[in-house]
């Protein structure tokens, strides 16, 4: 299946110290009028894959739109020139854009990715059911099942149906992140699938925020 993205990467006149719920939070409050740039509705908050998405990735601040997503940040890209991050303002020097079609879907074989920033895999229920596990081998294949969950929401959300069985193998290891003021535990490491993934989308919790970012790694 093919879809359209729209990358874009913010060279600043400063380094900076901000986050990227810092970053959705300047684009969210600025342009509240376009739901998807923070998934808030009347009525509560909306479920679905976040079309918009904020990164920052080696230090970069970075936005990222798929379809709809895309179409609202060609939209506003003229309609900003700075950037407020917390209590420090950036002039923004240069504003790299990628726009580009691509293909997603299944693999006739595996695909390896690596994971740019922790994978928040596990909510409460399942993490309880994964420290109860035996060993490191269960709890990867429970992990590899928990990717392909992750993998099959983000297809329905792009309303692609996946004709085959997804496979996939995990290689991660452990480590603590905060999300608004609560910690968590994620992984970071690397995993193969039968399956094509945009790089610098994210997969799991929290992804508009910027967790769960993947890369194809080269081979």
């Amino acid at each position: 299946m093919e879809i359209t993205t729209f990358k874009v990467e913010f060279e600043l006149d400063k380094r900076m110290s901000g986050t990227a719920s810092q970053l959705r939070g300047f684009f969210a409050t600025k342009f509240n009028e376009y739901v998807l740039l923070h998934h808030h509705e009347q009525g509560g908050f909306l479920y679905q894959y976040p079309s918009v998405q904020y990164k920052v990735i080696q230090g970069v601040p970075t936005v990222i739109g798929l379809n709809d997503g895309a179409d609202v940040l060609v939209e506003i890209f003229n309609e900003y020139d700075t950037l407020h991050l917390g209590d420090t303002s950036y002039k923004i020097v240069e504003k790299r854009v990628t726009y580009q079609k691509q293909e997603v879907g299944i693999t006739d074989s595996a695909v390896a990715y690596e994971f740019l920033t922790p994978w928040i895999a596990l909510n409460q229920e399942n993490y309880m059911k994964f420290y109860g596990m035996k060993n490191s081998l269960e709890r990867n294949e429970f992990l590899g099942k928990t990717m392909v969950g992750n993998l099959l929401s983000f297809s329905k959300s792009i309303g692609y149906t996946v004709p085959e069985r997804l496979t996939c193998g995990v290689s991660v290891r452990p480590e603590k992140v905060s999300v608004k003021g609560v910690h968590l535990m994620a992984f970071t490491g690397s995993f193969q699938v039968n399956y094509l993934m945009p790089d610098l989308f994210g997969l799991g919790k929290s992804v508009s925020r910027g967790f769960g970012v993947v890369k194809k790694l080269e081979r």
